[in-house]
This record gives structure tokens, sequence and C-alpha cells, in this order.
């Protein structure tokens, strides 16, 4: 098994106050691991022979997470509401999957850009 999926998934939230530096670092604060009830990771070939890993993570109560790789840094998404299909976002990332299909998209490069991954369908399981 991986070791992103491990049945629990651990986040850190780090609770930072309008305190010195130095105080600021001793008030870190830290969530209790997420259970989770099921795991899977998927492989993506995108638009432009580019690919992509995704780990999703699925609570009881319907919450689900996703970790991926953007520019170099591994990011958590979560779940959020959508009009068709699963929308994950972390910050201004949002991965957009309808059935195989997932795309990637950056808020900052405006309303109407094109995603950053397009076309992104999930590979046949060996």
């Amino acid at each position: 098994m991986r070791p992103c999926l491990r049945p629990l998934l651990r986040i850190a939230v780090f609770g930072l106050t309008a305190l010195p530096p130095a105080a600021a670092l001793a008030e870190t604060q830290y969530l209790q691991p997420i259970p989770v009830d099921g795991s899977s990771a998927r492989d993506y070939q995108c638009q432009g022979g580019k690919s992509l890993q995704v780990s999703y993570f699925n609570q009881r109560d319907g919450q689900s997470f996703a970790i991926l790789t953007v520019g170099n840094k591994r990011l958590l998404f979560v779940d959020t509401v959508a009009a068709s299909g699963v929308k994950y976002m972390a910050g201004r990332y949002t991965w957009w999957t309808k059935g195989e299909r997932g795309d990637l998209y950056d808020a900052l490069a405006g309303p109407n850009a094109a995603p950053m991954l397009s076309a992104c369908m999930a590979r046949a399981t060996k």
C-alpha cells in the first residue's frame, strides 16, 4: 500500500495569531487525524501528453479529499458543491472530475482561462 493511502488522512492546521513570530511558532495547533473509510489512487493522462496522479480519500459522512501535485507541490484538495461531477478545491486551484475525466484550473489565470491541465482521462487499472 502506498504511503499516501493510509487508513487515516492526517491534516496539520497551523494556527498563527497576531503574536511576534517566535511566539506564533509556539502556538502551532494540530487537528486530530480524520478517519477515512476508503481510498484509491488514479493515474490520469491529460491533453498535451502530461500525466497526473491523484489519491482520493472518502469519509463515511460523504466528505471527500484528493491529493495531487501542482507545480512540484503536493496539495490537499477538499470537495465542494458542483453542478455536476465532483469539484475539489485547494487555495487557488480546482480539480473538477466528471466520470473518468478531470480538468485542473488556476483561479488566478482568470474566470475564462483554459484549464492548466485539460481532458485528463483516468487510465485503465492493470
